[in-house]
């Protein structure tokens, strides 16, 4: 027998991601993202480095690319649009670093509102991910 969480709604758990395994051995992110489009951890790592950069609007480019892509993702995981997305599933990193440098490079062009709805968004889905990234 089956036993759910009755408080809420269940995590959701990311397929592994095939690139990963590419970027830890130090992979340039753009051909691992030209190479493998779905790879939520090359956009985040494309996104990370933009803003490394300075380049504001490129690292918001990146950054809601693996944002949307791993919308697409997560609802084909069974994700209903709320509940757990757990940090601590590797997976599902590629994930929330895209959400929470979408928030950062929001903020970074002033658009606080969508800052805002990212760090909520990010919080609500992991504080673990939000405690990791926001260097807690």
């Amino acid at each position: 027998m089956e036993h759910r969480n009755l408080l809420g709604p269940p995590a959701t758990y990311l397929p592994e991601d095939p690139a990963a395994a590419e970027l830890e051995s130090g992979a340039d992110p753009t051909a691992v993202a030209a190479a493998h489009p779905a790879s939520l951890a090359a956009w985040a790592a494309l996104a990370d480095g933009a803003m490394e950069r300075g380049d504001l609007v490129v690292s918001y480019a990146f950054a809601r690319t693996g944002y949307h892509r791993g919308l697409d993702q997560l609802r084909r995981a069974g994700w209903r649009g709320q509940g757990p997305i757990p940090w601590e599933h590797a997976p599902n990193r590629g994930f929330l670093r895209s959400l929470h440098a979408l928030g950062r490079a929001a903020a970074a062009l002033g658009e606080q509102d969508e800052a805002e709805r990212c760090r909520t968004f990010l919080q609500d889905s992991s504080p673990q991910a939000a405690a990791a990234l926001n260097g807690a």
